[in-house]
């Protein structure tokens, strides 16, 4: 064992034990965590106008500060952009996280030093779970790559300005510079396509041990190592250990990826986001990812089947229930107060507190009734790869409302395969069976005739690619909507249909 493979368990020693003592505490941390935020900005703007220093516990929480999103929190959140102090945290922020809007264009989040050290911390503290799990300390004599966008930074009214994993990319440890990949040149470049074939180039010599990027843009990077030197990416990279990765839920990719590597390799799945980075899947031997409940952030839930109701319920820890969807509703030491992430999760164990993503609360198939989540057509697609000799690069799911005369209506699945399967009937059937076994709703709607089963539009080959770059989300941390209620993003890939 290297020298720097003895400190990294001797570290990843201490941290396991403080995030045992944290989490053998779930209410006594997070109660803690919840005092500070409410001391901290009670002089703010915000804290002034909701009356912090009255707040004594969480039902004072939520008698004066309503649940909002962005466009709700904009009146503060542009006094911030503009400059302005002790706003919705004491001081100016020290980054904007720009990211892309919905309704509103780019959105500028706001890190302060506590968060973004809060950030860098749990990124440390995964790697450092699985070394203290497994023992395994070989990789970090390595290189290591994180498919991540440009570090530069621009600056608004006196504020740097940058995509969050390009901030991310000023606080590698200086322990790790010598191992980081890939260069800083290609790393600031911004053409996505560019960027990849650049990466590949210093890359294919290296003694690569940890790659991290979302899945998509990782599988895109392996292909194109693969066209270079038509080997598989675990003979190129015989000690390759180690793929980390968040964003999207990596089961509709595992079947390809262990194809285009040659053989498995340990992986760990990140909850990171430019609000805050929530949770980190601390074992090799259980699903889920550890919530992370002493790193600057408060936690509240919303049943999701209750979200849109006038009545609904904000919960804290104890009293979330096992495997039911909630969204989650954060505040946070970077000024976000009652925040609604639109992020959906589920609850897989609570001793520990263990979540897994089960979608976006706007982000789902409700056109008749049914409201189908992300989570489930990824486990669709995923028993259907599993059952089939399919593979399957990139897909997305729509409503197909009004379909031609005399047809009922019916889910569209928009689907770039890498192999399509030999019998698509029994394909289609897994599919739909596994979709009607989740959701009673879509069962009933099937059994009801008042929808039809699934039906398949084959998109060709690098058509979510052309998307991607025909709406400006190419690389990055950028990834596909995987289902939506309405047409737009079907209608417009279908110009990527197969003939």
């Amino acid at each position: 064992m290297s020298l720097k493979g003895l400190a990294a368990k001797i570290f990843a020693y201490k941290i396991a034990w403080k995030t045992a003592s944290w989490s053998k505490r779930p209410f006594k941390t997070q109660d803690k965590v919840f005092q500070n935020l409410i001391r901290k900005a009670k002089d703010t703007t915000f804290g002034s106008d909701h009356r912090f220093k009255e707040i004594k516990n969480h039902s004072d929480f939520i008698s004066r500060v309503p649940i909002r999103d962005y466009e709700e929190l904009k009146p503060y959140m542009s006094q911030v952009i503009e400059g302005k102090e002790n706003v919705l945290w004491p001081g100016k922020p020290v980054y904007f996280a720009k990211t892309s809007g919905t309704t509103s264009g780019a959105k500028y989040i706001p890190i302060t030093t506590s968060s973004i050290k809060n950030q860098v911390n749990a990124s440390r503290d995964a790697i450092l779970g699985y070394i203290h799990e497994t023992g395994n300390t070989g990789f970090v004599d390595g290189k290591m790559i994180f498919l991540q966008g440009s570090p530069v930074l621009q600056e608004k009214n006196g504020i740097k300005l940058g995509r969050l994993s390009g901030i991310s990319a000023h606080y590698v440890p200086s322990y790790l510079q010598k191992n980081r990949l890939p260069s800083w040149e290609t790393n600031c470049i911004e053409d996505w396509e560019e960027k990849v074939n650049a990466v590949v180039e210093e890359t294919v010599g290296q003694n690569m041990t940890v790659i991290a990027g979302i899945p998509s843009w990782v599988q895109m990077y392996f292909e194109r190592l693969k066209e270079k030197t038509n080997q598989n990416i675990g003979d190129l990279f015989k000690n390759f250990e180690l793929f980390i990765y968040g964003g999207v839920n990596y089961g509709p990719y595992k079947k390809k990826f262990e194809e285009l590597i040659g053989r498995k390799v340990a992986s760990i799945e990140l909850f990171p986001a430019s609000e805050g980075f929530f949770a980190y899947q601390n074992s090799q031997k259980e699903n889920g990812m550890l919530l992370l409940l002493d790193s600057g952030i408060f936690y509240e839930f919303i049943k999701a089947d209750t979200f849109f109701e006038e009545d609904r319920k904000r919960i804290t820890l104890q009293e979330v229930e096992l495997h039911t969807d909630y969204v989650m509703i954060i505040s946070t030491d970077a000024g976000l107060w009652g925040y609604d992430l639109g992020d959906t999760i589920r609850f897989i164990s609570i001793e520990p507190f263990k979540i897994i993503v089960s979608g976006r609360i706007k982000h789902f198939i409700s056109a008749f009734g049914e409201h189908v989540i992300a989570k489930e057509v990824e486990q669709a697609m995923q028993e259907a790869m599993d059952q089939t000799d399919a593979k399957v690069n990139e897909f997305t799911v729509a409503p197909q409302i009004t379909p031609a005369e005399n047809e009922l209506p019916y889910h569209e699945w928009l689907i770039e395969f890498e192999r399509k399967p030999s019998n698509m009937k029994d394909f289609i059937e897994t599919l739909d069976q596994s979709l009607q076994r989740q959701n009673s709703y879509y069962y009933d709607l099937i059994a009801g005739n008042i929808l039809q089963t699934l039906k398949i539009s084959s998109i060709k080959k690098n058509g979510f690619q052309e998307y991607m770059r025909s709406i400006g989300k190419l690389g990055g941390q950028n990834k596909v909507q995987r289902l939506s209620n309405d047409r737009k993003v079907a209608d417009v890939l279908l110009a990527q249909k197969e003939n």
